[in-house]
């Protein structure tokens, strides 16, 4: 025999052995009800992990977060204006730069946060973080922002008070 003859017939075998257990397959799932009573318990078992598994990521991340929260506290913030406008930019310019990886996403959203912490009005800087940033970042940004009662990111309004709202007309069929 040549070489070229056994590679067909294993070849052949092969699909031949593959095709029938295809339709073994087929046949056990279409007529055995114990064999599709094990397939959805295995089908179940495996959703219920990747959730608890999706669960226990989150939780992580979330420990992640308020641990670098808490760090960044810690570690303090400018207080004289010069300061803080050159730590600002230089948060801003971190986050930007970090943000362009995705594995560094905690990291970039921490010095958002610290850049925010710095900034005279956090809710004019979210409406602009909200335009420049990935949407990744800003999720892990949210929950920093969530985390921290003192942080007063507000509502965003443009700037208009409340009183201004009362004093827009509106478009009435008088």
């Amino acid at each position: 025999m040549q070489t070229r003859e056994i590679v067909v017939a294993s070849a052949a075998a092969a699909a031949v052995s593959v095709l029938s257990y295809a339709l073994f397959f087929d046949h056990q799932r279409r007529t055995n009800p114990e064999f599709r009573r094990h397939l959805r318990r295995n089908e179940r078992r495996k959703a219920r992990v990747e959730k608890e598994t999706a669960e226990a990521a989150k939780d992580e991340q979330r420990k992640a977060i308020r641990q670098a929260v808490d760090e960044a506290k810690a570690a303090g913030f400018p207080t004289d204006v010069e300061e803080k406008e050159s730590f600002f930019l230089s948060q801003v310019q971190e986050g930007e730069v970090l943000a362009a990886d995705p594995a560094n996403d905690l990291d970039a959203a921490l010095a958002f946060y610290r850049a925010m912490k710095v900034y005279p009005t956090p809710h004019d800087l979210i409406s602009i973080y909200d335009k420049s940033v990935a949407k990744r970042v800003l999720d892990v940004l949210a929950e920093m922002i969530a985390y921290d009662s003192s942080l007063n990111a507000g509502s965003y309004t443009g700037g208009i008070s409340m009183e201004d709202l009362g004093n827009i007309p509106t478009a009435g069929l008088d």
